[in-house]
C-alpha cells in the first residue's frame, strides 16, 4: 500500500484558511485603486462633510495596509464599527449578525431541496422519466422566477409581507427559486446519478459481493471526493444566486445587505458582507477537505483482510 496522497486536503485547507483574510485585502485594494482619495469616494465633498474625520476613524488615512490591519484585528474580535450611510449609526456587527442566519437557512433550505432527488437518484430510486421534468422546470432564469415569486407575496399579502408568516413564505419561495432555477437540481441529479452508476459498474464491486461485501460501503470511498467537490460547487453557486434571489424577494438576508451596502457605497458594510459570504466558502472547502481527509484515512487504514 503506497503511501496516502494528502496534497489535495492540504491545498483545500491552507485554501480555507487564507480566504477570509484574501477577500477583504481585494476589497480594499479596490478601493484604494479607484481614481482619487478613498475618504473622498465614500463620502463626497460635495454632498458629504466630515471627510477627514471619517477618515481618521477608520483608518483610511493610514493607506491601504493600515487600513486592512485596523479592520481585519477588529473584524477578528467581532467589531465591525458603525454603518456609513445604509443605516447610520448602527452597529454593522448588528446587520451581520441578523442577516447571517437567513442566508444561512436559505441556503441549506435550497440544498435539501437538490439533495433529496439527487440521493434518490443515485440510488436509484427516482425513475428516469423525472429528469424531463426537472430540466424543463430548470430552463427559467433565477431573476424570472425570482419575480415571479415576489409578485406572489406582494399581491397576496400587501403590506403584511414582510412580517409573520409571508417572511417566512419568502424564505421558502427563495430557496424553490434556487433549487429549481437555471437547471440546479436537473444538473445535481444528472450528475450524483451519472457518478454513482459509472463507478458501480467496476469490477472491485462484484468481487466484494462476492465476498458477502455492502456495495455501498465499497463504493462511497471512490465517490465521496468526487461528490463533494461537485456539492461544494453546487453550494458555491447558491450562495452566488442567494444575492439577486434575496434583492428580488426581499429576503433580509447577506445577499441584500452587500447589495445595498453596495449601492449607498457603504464599504464598512460591504467588507462585513463579503467577509461572511467569504466564511460560508471557508467552510464549504473545509467540508470538503474533511471528505477527503476521512476516505484517504479509511483506506490506508482499513483492516487487512480486505481487499482493496
Amino acid at each position: 500500500m503506497g503511501a496516502p496522497d494528502w496534497t489535495r486536503p492540504t491545498i483545500r485547507l491552507a485554501s480555507a484558511g487564507l480566504l477570509p483574510f484574501a477577500v477583504p485585502a481585494v476589497l480594499t485594494a479596490t478601493l484604494w485603486a479607484l481614481p482619487g482619495d478613498p475618504a473622498a469616494i465614500i463620502c463626497p465633498p460635495a454632498i458629504c462633510t466630515g471627510g477627514a474625520e471619517l477618515a481618521a476613524r477608520w483608518h483610511l488615512d493610514a493607506g491601504p495596509t493600515g487600513f486592512y490591519t485596523h479592520w481585519m484585528t477588529s473584524a477578528l474580535q467581532g467589531d465591525f464599527g458603525n454603518s456609513w450611510r445604509m443605516a447610520q449609526g448602527t452597529p454593522v456587527g448588528e446587520l451581520l449578525w441578523t442577516s447571517l442566519p437567513v442566508t444561512t437557512a436559505l441556503v441549506v433550505l435550497s440544498a435539501l431541496w437538490m439533495a433529496s432527488p439527487a440521493v434518490l437518484a443515485g440510488l436509484g430510486r427516482l425513475p428516469r422519466a423525472g429528469d424531463g421534468v426537472l430540466r424543463a422546470a430548470g430552463l427559467a432564469p433565477s431573476v424570472l422566477l425570482a419575480l415571479l415569486a415576489a409578485a406572489f407575496v406582494e399581491i397576496r399579502y400587501g403590506a403584511l409581507s414582510h412580517d409573520g408568516f409571508p417572511a417566512l413564505l419568502r424564505v421558502g419561495l427563495a430557496s424553490l427559486v434556487l433549487a429549481l432555477a437555471d437547471g440546479a437540481t436537473s444538473q445535481a441529479v444528472s450528475a450524483t446519478r451519472t457518478v454513482l452508476s459509472e463507478e458501480g459498474k467496476a469490477r472491485y464491486l462484484g468481487i466484494a459481493t462476492l465476498r458477502g461485501e455492502g456495495a455501498l460501503s465499497n463504493l462511497l470511498p471512490n465517490v465521496l471526493p468526487t461528490l463533494a467537490g461537485y456539492w461544494r460547487g453546487r453550494m458555491l453557486h447558491l450562495l452566488s444566486g442567494a444575492v439577486v434571489v434575496e434583492v428580488i424577494l426581499g429576503v433580509p438576508g447577506l445577499g441584500e445587505l452587500l447589495w445595498d451596502g453596495t449601492l449607498l457605497q457603504d464599504f464598512g458594510v460591504v467588507l462585513a458582507a463579503a467577509w461572511a459570504f467569504s466564511w460560508m466558502a471557508a467552510c464549504l472547502l473545509l467540508a470538503q477537505a474533511l471528505v477527503e481527509v476521512g476516505v484517504v484515512a479509511a483506506v490506508r487504514y482499513v483492516p487487512a483482510r480486505v481487499v482493496t
